[in-house]
């Protein structure tokens, strides 16, 4: 096991730790970041479990939040950096989970009984940090050493209680790049239709994690293996299959496509550029036609960014994800024309906000393709040569809307047609200064009667 990182959140653990046993208590590190340590990987965060009562660790320390007090969870805050914050929860046994996410009641009890309600063997371990020691209890440390995702107890009940275990067995096996047991697999298999129980948020965070985490597409392979994409994503679960042209896509279908455009990001992937990878060719089954001389999906990029807009609002995501994946997805067969566009065009689409992931989502695109980057070195290029030269993509206008009243233009939107027609002239570098510009628009004004 690798030595616990040197970061402000693992000393937070430890005196949590140290500080609940000098009051007589036991606590260990619990869950995850045992899973992690004992993985040599550095966890994103801690976990205490402790025999503490709820009330006995809100007294021990000095900033304590009551995030799950009935659940036994308290936040414990540090003193110093209150961003920093471990989550401190009482060992415990669930009651019944009427509502399929959170027991109706909770007894508190021992280790072993704690590690028994947990989901997956993997996620059930104990660590005393002083001493390195693994308190396993269900056989997480033989499923470390076999790299299987296995549920604790009987996989059924485990997913019964919590219906979202279904896709977390996924993004486990995922990101870890572990398999998943048979019982546990079959168990997802036959329930995944019980997936869409859990709230839209729920599902968003889960497919968020498995999206942007290495292996995004074996996790997606899983989903699909499962059922659990035509549970969740149906619109994408229908680009299975479906065949492409192969003298541009000689990798396989659509969905085989999405995969290695996935495999290929970098990593860590920002939320909106791995939401577009997926999303970005959703429109080619309703428009896939193969009635003339080789394949066509006429209008996928703007059925696409429809379609992309209503899956994340079914998800739940927030307005400013759902613009930005939907503007990607609209705008990704631009490229096509990047190198015939007018300056004042490219202009335009290279000043784009966060144009950075549209040229990522390009590049993705071509290499889970074709291979070949002619248009994307050609955009990259273009955007350091403007880059270079002070206000090129975003010139100041010599005009504005008081000079074309002074002009005697009344008000409407003529305004918007003559500046932007002017904006291109400055695009493209054919008016320079004011005296350019007013004969521009008087000129223009005057075509118009």
């Amino acid at each position: 096991m690798r030595p616990l990182p040197n970061i402000p959140a693992t000393a937070l653990a430890r005196r949590v730790i140290r500080r609940l046993r000098e009051l007589g208590h036991e606590a260990l590190l619990a869950g995850g970041c045992v899973r992690d340590l004992l993985l040599g990987r550095e966890p994103k965060d801690y976990d205490v479990a402790t025999s503490a009562l709820p009330d006995a660790v809100e007294a021990a320390f000095a900033r304590t939040v009551a995030v799950g007090k009935q659940f036994g969870v308290i936040r414990v805050l540090d003193e110093n950096l209150p961003e920093i914050a471990i989550e401190v929860a009482t060992f415990r046994h669930d009651g019944p989970y009427l509502d399929g996410r959170h027991p109706s009641s909770v007894a508190f009890t021992s280790a072993p009984e704690d590690a028994a309600r947990r989901d997956f063997t993997v996620n059930a371990l104990f660590l005393d940090p002083e001493t390195s020691e693994v308190h396993d209890y269900v056989g997480g440390l033989a499923d470390l050493k076999r790299r299987v995702i296995r549920a604790v107890g009987i996989p059924r009940a485990r997913f019964e209680e919590d219906k979202l275990r279904l896709l977390r067995a996924v993004r486990f096996a995922a990101g870890l790049g572990f398999d998943i047991a048979d019982e546990t697999l079959e168990a997802v298999t036959a329930m995944a239709p019980q997936v869409c129980q859990c709230s839209g948020e729920r599902i968003r965070d889960e497919l968020a994690r498995l999206l942007t985490a290495k292996g995004a597409s074996r996790g997606l392979r899983l989903m699909l293996q499962t059922g659990l994409l035509d549970a969740i994503l149906p619109e994408v679960a229908a680009m299975h299959g479906v065949r492409q042209p192969p003298e541009f896509h000689p990798e396989g279908d659509v969905l085989v496509h999405t995969m290695l455009a996935l495999d290929m990001m970098d990593q860590p992937a920002s939320l909106t550029l791995a939401l577009a990878v997926l999303l970005h060719d959703v429109g080619k089954p309703p428009t896939f036609d193969d009635s003339g001389d080789r394949i066509r999906f006429h209008g996928h990029d703007k059925l696409g960014a429809q379609m992309a807009g209503e899956i994340l609002l079914r998800l739940r995501f927030p307005g400013e994800v759902i613009a930005r994946v939907a503007s990607l997805v609209q705008d990704h067969l631009k490229f096509i024309n990047v190198p015939k566009m007018s300056t004042a065009t490219l202009k335009r689409f290279l000043r784009k906000e966060h144009f950075d992931e549209d040229l990522a989502l390009h590049r993705l695109d071509c290499q889970a393709s074709h291979g070949k980057l002619d248009t994307w070195c050609f955009a990259r290029d273009k955007l350091a040569e403007f880059a270079r030269q002070p206000q090129a993509l975003r010139p100041p206008l010599p005009l504005d809307g008081n000079d074309l009243k002074a002009l005697g233009l009344p008000p409407g939107p003529v305004y918007r047609e003559l500046l932007t027609a002017l904006e291109d002239e400055v695009l493209e570098g054919r008016v320079a200064n004011r005296e350019q510009a007013l004969a521009f628009v008087k000129g223009r004004a005057g075509l118009r009667g």
